[in-house]
Formats: structure tokens, sequence, C-alpha cells
């Protein structure tokens, strides 16, 4: 049981801005072209789960029309959103003071930055959906989330520092397939 997390196209908001669950549009002809490049990758018949948060939207919709065998079973999921950086979101990087990155690096797993979830209630939330996965299965999300993902393909729940948090995720419109079971890294494709 495998499963291929997709992330959505390059989302039309400034560099270094801080957005989490903001809402926003992703631009259209990337989403295009990233909807196409899946299209030919993903398995036949998936169960398909996306990110409410209309980027994801933009590219399930146009995933679908190009394979419709993935519509068949398609639905949103809530709690494959990014992790919500609460007061931050919309703020550029740069502009956050650097005492409450401070603060959320030491105690990365519970320290809620921006006062709306911490990295422990983001992993059990993602957690959650990866438990009832039983079927080959597409996520069409974030990179927080693929990240998450990669971490409990491993067998981890959380983890304590921000050290531990993965470095890689897929580039805007790429994906992460991770094979059941684990068998060492996923696979960052395109």
């Amino acid at each position: 049981m495998g499963l291929w997390v997709l992330r959505h196209a390059k989302p039309l908001i400034g560099q270094g801005v801080c957005y989490g669950q903001l809402d926003m549009p992703a631009d259209p002809d990337l989403t295009l072209g990233a909807a196409r490049a899946a299209a030919k990758a993903l398995p036949a018949n998936a169960r398909l789960r996306y990110s409410p948060l209309q980027r994801c939207e933009q590219l399930t919709q146009a995933l679908c029309s190009l394979r419709p065998d993935l519509a068949l079973d398609c639905r949103p999921d809530a709690r494959l959103m990014e992790m919500h950086f609460g007061v931050h979101e919309s703020q550029r990087w740069a502009d956050i003071d650097p005492g409450l990155v401070q603060a959320w690096t030491d105690d990365f797993a519970d320290h809620r930055f921006g006062g709306a979830e911490s990295v422990r209630e983001f992993m059990a939330r993602v957690g959650g959906v990866w438990d009832e996965r039983e079927v080959e299965e597409v996520w069409v999300s974030h990179a927080g989330v693929a990240r998450a993902a990669s971490l409990l393909h491993r067998g981890l729940r959380c983890v304590g520092q921000a050290c531990e948090w993965p470095v890689d995720a897929p580039a805007y419109g790429e994906w992460l397939q991770l094979e059941a079971p684990y068998s060492g890294a996923g696979v960052l494709a395109r």
C-alpha cells in the first residue's frame, strides 16, 4: 500500500512570506503542468485525498480532469492542510522576531509558533489520515504534510528537536512516493 504526496503548484504570494494555512490560489499554468506530469505517473484507481485549501483544490481538479479514475474516490480532508502558523501567517519570515523563531526551535514539538498549532498537534492530525490508509493513496497537499508523512513512514509520530525535522520535501508541483513497508528514504520525483 503506497502513498504519493503531491505538492501544490507555486502559490500566488510574495517570496519569503509565511503562509501555512493562508488560503490563496496557485499559478494556473504551473498547476496544469503539475497535473499533466502527475497524471502520467500516478497509479490507476488510487484513493485521492486533498487539502481543502484552494491551491490544492486547483491541482486536484486539474488532475481529476486528466485522470477520471482518480475522481472515483476523491474527497477533501482538512487534516491534510499545511501547519497553521497563527498570527505569523501572511508576514514575511524576515519580519518575524527571531526570538519567536528561537522559542519555537527551543521547544519544537510543543511550542505553538504563532499561537495556533504545535508540531506535535500537526503530526497527530496528519497521523490520523496516515493511520486510515488501506489502499494505494494520493494526497494533494503541502511540503509540511510531505515531511510529516516521511517521518510517519519511518515510524516516528513526532520529533523533539528542529534539527530532526526533514529538510527534503517535494518542490512545487512534484511528489514524494512512499512504499510500504518502510524500506529507506522515500523518492522525490517529477
